[in-house]
């Protein structure tokens, strides 16, 4: 809803630069999302490999 006032108050302001964000935004928003699901796919793989380095921790704090 934020992003929408400004996006209102842009327009108000200057509307070029609004039609020209409102265009734009959806091609960022591509253009990012490779690297959204990349940092997705990373963070899994470093909390598997620190579960993994914790487990012995983990198993002799139970004995």
């Amino acid at each position: 809803m934020v992003k929408f006032l400004l996006w209102c108050i842009l327009f108000i302001l200057c509307w070029p630069v609004a039609l020209l964000a409102l265009i734009l935004y959806p091609l960022t928003w591509l253009i990012l999302l490779p690297f959204r699901i990349v940092g997705i796919a990373v963070d899994g793989v470093l909390d598997l490999i620190g579960s993994i380095i914790r487990l012995p921790a983990r198993l002799l704090q139970k004995i």
